[in-house]
């Protein structure tokens, strides 16, 4: 493991001081750089019942299992493409996890166009594949509401050659909500590319991240009661600022902060839009997850997993 502090920290505004201290602390607790083959962090979420991050390696077609006695484990492989023939593109994994209320995990699995559900017992149910007879393109993300319903995020980065792969069946990248008795409904379609995504602390507002080139933003849609969206407000607009990688995975803690990434870069930005300030963590940044006692940030790039100790803890935290 590796030890330091996040020296490239950006403060706008001094409600930042109440959530990351002035040399915050951070660990390395899972390192692929040097890893044979190629890997890409992704989704990680915390399990509660054993004390233990997931983190899914999206190139790898692997699941990963992080342990503070034991160390990295390999959880599962393949994690989201199953099929006999290599995979012909660069992402052939499970992407976005989750745990729904009753402690299953929830796997976006994008080779094989999917979001399914590891059960108790080992067996995986297939809880969405299709919209309207057509296969979805690559569930990307996911957030799980306390009463059963997810909300889930389906652009093609999946998909070989992804918009313009030809074994794609839907002209448009989805955000879907499937309730709690397995309904499916498609909520966005106007997104080209819709990609993380995640709950207010109380459950009324849903964000989106956006990666079009041409727009890319932070979205807040307000939920009715209907579970259905509002119109839209931008949180952020990120486009066309330095740096690799566009808005990918957001994480929100208990005061409805948002820790959005994108452009290497973690932006921080408060419930009322105002921006807070940003993190550097040398790399791309990919993901988040709350953890260990609620104030840890485990944070993915391309190839690492970061613990970080915030002055704050996540949203709807349980130890």
């Amino acid at each position: 493991m590796t030890n330091g502090s996040v020296h490239n920290i950006e403060r706008l505004d001094p409600r930042m001081d109440a959530l990351i201290a002035p040399h915050l602390a951070f660990e390395v607790v899972a390192d692929f750089s040097e890893r044979e083959g190629a890997h890409w962090l992704e989704g990680p979420v915390w399990n509660h019942r054993e004390g233990c991050l997931l983190f899914s390696d999206v190139k790898g077609n692997a699941i990963h299992r992080w342990h503070p006695v034991l160390g990295v484990q390999l959880f599962m492989k393949p994690s989201g493409y199953s099929g006999d023939a290599p995979f012909a593109g660069q992402e052939p994994g499970a992407n976005g996890l989750a745990f729904d209320a009753e402690g299953r995990l929830l796997i976006c699995e994008h080779g094989d166009r999917r979001l399914r559900r590891l059960e108790a017992d080992g067996r995986k149910t297939v809880l969405a594949d299709r919209w309207q007879g057509c296969r979805l393109n690559s569930p990307n993300d996911l957030v799980s509401c306390a009463n059963g319903d997810i909300y889930f995020t389906d652009p093609p980065f999946g998909l070989p050659h992804q918009f313009d792969d030809p074994a794609r069946e839907l002209a448009f990248s989805g955000v879907y909500r499937l309730s709690a008795t397995g309904e499916l409904t498609l909520l966005l379609d106007e997104l080209r590319a819709p990609n993380g995504i995640a709950l207010s602390p109380d459950e009324r507002i849903l964000y989106v991240n956006d990666g079009d080139p041409n727009r890319s933003a932070f979205l807040a849609y307000p939920l009715g009661d209907d579970g259905r969206l509002g119109k839209a407000r931008a949180l952020l607009d990120v486009t066309g600022m330095g740096g690799y990688g566009g808005p990918d995975g957001l994480e929100v803690d208990h005061l409805g902060t948002i820790f959005a990434a994108a452009h290497e870069r973690v932006f921080v930005i408060a419930a009322d839009c105002t921006p807070l300030g940003t993190l550097a963590m040398g790399g791309i940044t990919t993901n988040f997850a709350w953890g260990e006692d609620g104030s840890t940030l485990f944070v993915t790039t391309e190839h690492r997993l970061f613990r970080l100790r915030l002055r704050t803890h996540g949203s709807h935290w349980r130890c």
